[in-house]
């Protein structure tokens, strides 16, 4: 993947994980959350609309399936229920493990080294080590290289 694409997606998973704040803070239905997600930006340059669909389908996604992806998760994060964590540690998981369940196409490794940059930026370096190991074992269940 060339540096231009692997950038953008990078930035349509941290609308996604906005609109996945937003959702979850906001207890509004992931329609209303896309719908007025958009039209507050202003980006510079603006996201091309096969990002912004992909942003969107990861929010799709990963709301459609956050009771299998929070089981999962439940598994994962020994000693830590999912919802005691804190919300955007649990959101990054769900985009993630919810990528590793939609996208095979994209190599776990780099789903999980997105969803390490979102928790440092989003979450601070102590949720690294969290997310990392929780990923890693969603990765191990899913039997993904």
């Amino acid at each position: 993947m060339k540096p231009a694409e692997a950038a953008a997606r990078r930035r349509a998973r941290e609308a996604a994980l906005q609109m996945l704040y937003q959702w979850e803070i906001g207890r509004t239905s992931p329609a209303d959350t896309i719908l007025t997600y958009w039209p507050a930006r202003e980006e510079t340059p603006p996201m091309a609309a096969a990002h912004r669909e992909f942003a969107d389908q990861l929010v799709r996604g990963t709301v459609s399936r956050v009771g299998e992806i929070d089981a999962m998760l439940g598994e994962r994060a020994q000693n830590w229920r999912v919802e005691r964590m804190a919300v955007l540690d649990r959101l990054v998981l769900r985009l993630a493990t919810y990528e590793m369940l939609a996208e095979p196409a994209t190599p776990a490794r780099v789903i999980i080294n997105e969803a390490l940059e979102l928790a440092r930026q989003y979450s601070g370096d102590e949720a690294v080590g969290f997310v990392n190991g929780v990923l890693d074992g969603v990765r191990k269940q899913l039997g993904r290289e």
